[in-house]
C-alpha cells in the first residue's frame, strides 16, 4: 500500500518515501499503520512471493474495476466494451537491471504489455517482459488471463478485442473467438498488387482527395497467421492508389499502401476500420503511465520487484482514473467548465490530488480542512460524501 500511495502521486523512486515521513494524510489515507523507510521498502519488495504478491494485485484491482461502470462503444448495432492490448517499451537507457535489452523503439529497457478496458482506460491488466522478447512471445497466456478476468467481471459476451498486426498469430484466436475481436493483418510477403486487383473487383471505391483512390471491402477466404491453422476469418481492407504527391505533381508509377484486419464483426468495412483507428487511443493512455505518473525507469534493479511495481502503477492508474470520472460526473459543481469524457492523469494530479489541505485530529476523529477558496472544494466534498 506504501507503493501504491507513493505511485498514486506520481512519485517513482524508492527514497521518496521520507517525503511523507510526518504525513498522516498519506498514512491514514492507505490504511498504513507505520510508514516503512526506504531500505524496509527495499527489503519487503523483495521478500514478497512474486505469484501470491501479483495474484493479489491482480485480484484487488479487479475489485476496483468491479464498482466502476464501463464506457461502450457502437459496433454496428452491438454495445461493447472494448479491450485493447499492445505493447509500449519503457526506456531504461544506461541501467543495468535484469532484464533491461534492446528494444524495437531503438532504446534500452523493458517491452511490457498493457491491456485496457472502457473507452476510459481503466487498465485490466499488465505484464513486465525484457526487453529484447517479440511481442507475440507469451501473448496467448495473456490473453487467457484477460479471459479470466472478463468472466470475473461478468462482461462475457460483451467485449471488443482489439490487437496490432504484431499480434498476427493463430495460436491467439483460440481465446479472441470467445469474443468479438479486430486483430491488424500482418501483410507478410503479401503482393500489394495482387490486393488492389482484388479491391477493384470486390471493394466499393470510397470518396478521397484527388489524386487517391481508395477500396474497402470484406472477404472471407483467408486463415489467420501463416494460413496453416485455424479457420476461415473475414477480412476488411483498405487499398489506398496514390497518383500524386501532396504537392499534387503526378506519380509515374502510383504508390500502393494495403491495411487488412482480421475480424468476427458483423459490420461494414467503414465500421471496423473506424473501430480500428479509435484503438490509437490507447497510446495515449501509455503517455499517461510514462509521463504523468512517471512509471518509466523502474527502481529497483531487480526484474520480479519491478513486475511488482509495475503492478502497483495499474492500482494507481486505475484510482486515480476513478477519481477522474467522479469529477466528470460532477461537471456542475466544478470552477471551469468540463466538456470531456475523460480527465488525463496530469489533470486529475493538478486539480484534485494536489489541493492543500490540513488535516485536524478533534474529539478522536479525523478531519481534513481545506482552503476557503479551495476551487474544488464542491467537488471533493461530493465525491467524499458518496463513499460514506
Amino acid at each position: 500500500m506504501t507503493q501504491i500511495g507513493l505511485l498514486s502521486n506520481a512519485r517513482t523512486d524508492f527514497n521518496d518515501v521520507d517525503l511523507y515521513r510526518d504525513d498522516r494524510l498519506f498514512t491514514h489515507a492507505f490504511g498504513i499503520q507505520r510508514l516503512p523507510s526506504e531500505s524496509i521498502l527495499r527489503q519487503r519488495l523483495d521478500e514478497m512471493p512474486p505469484q501470491q504478491c501479483h495474484s493479489s494485485l491482480r485480484a484487488l484491482n479487479l475489485d476496483f474495476l468491479k464498482t466502476r461502470s464501463l464506457g461502450r462503444i457502437d459496433a454496428g448495432g452491438f454495445p461493447l466494451v472494448p479491450v485493447d492490448v499492445d505493447v509500449s517499451p519503457l526506456d531504461n537507457s544506461g541501467s543495468k537491471k535484469a532484464g533491461v535489452s534492446y528494444t524495437y523503439k531503438g532504446h534500452d529497457g523493458y517491452a511490457p504489455i498493457f491491456a485496457y478496458i472502457g473507452s476510459e482506460g481503466y487498465m485490466l491488466d499488465t505484464e513486465l517482459r525484457p526487453g529484447k522478447q517479440h511481442c507475440q512471445a507469451g501473448t496467448p497466456a495473456f490473453l487467457h488471463q484477460l479471459s479470466a478476468d472478463i468472466k470475473t467481471l461478468g462482461l462475457n459476451g460483451h467485449i471488443l478485442y482489439r490487437l496490432d498486426s504484431g499480434n498476427d498469430a493463430w495460436e491467439n484466436f483460440a481465446e479472441l473467438s470467445k469474443e468479438r475481436y479486430i486483430v491488424k493483418r500482418n501483410p507478410r510477403k503479401e503482393s500489394p498488387e495482387q490486393w488492389f486487383a482484388l479491391a477493384r473487383r470486390v471493394g466499393t471505391l470510397q470518396e478521397s482527395r484527388p489524386g487517391n483512390r481508395v477500396y474497402r471491402g470484406i472477404v472471407s477466404h483467408l486463415r489467420p497467421g501463416k494460413g496453416n491453422g485455424g479457420s476461415e476469418v473475414p477480412v476488411v481492407f483498405e487499398v489506398t492508389e496514390r497518383l500524386t504527391d501532396p504537392d499534387g505533381n503526378l506519380l509515374l508509377i502510383p504508390e500502393l499502401e494495403i491495411s487488412t484486419y482480421w475480424t468476427n464483426l458483423p459490420c461494414d468495412a467503414d465500421t471496423v476500420i473506424a473501430l480500428y483507428h479509435d484503438h490509437g487511443t490507447s497510446e495515449q493512455f501509455h503517455s499517461e503511465l510514462k509521463s504523468d505518473l512517471d512509471v518509466e525507469r523502474l527502481p529497483s534493479g531487480k526484474f520480479c520487484v519491478n513486475q511488482i511495481v509495475l503492478l502497483c502503477a495499474m492500482v494507481s492508474f486505475n484510482l486515480l482514473r476513478g477519481l477522474g470520472q467522479e469529477a466528470i460526473q460532477r461537471a456542475e459543481a466544478a470552477p471551469v467548465r468540463i466538456r470531456v469524457r475523460r480527465w488525463r492523469i496530469k489533470t486529475v494530479l493538478q486539480n484534485l490530488v494536489y489541493c492543500a489541505g490540513k488535516l485536524v485530529s478533534h474529539a478522536g476523529r479525523l478531519e481534513l480542512h481545506l482552503g476557503r477558496i479551495c476551487p474544488w472544494y464542491a467537488v471533493l466534498r461530493d465525491i467524499a460524501a458518496s463513499y460514506g
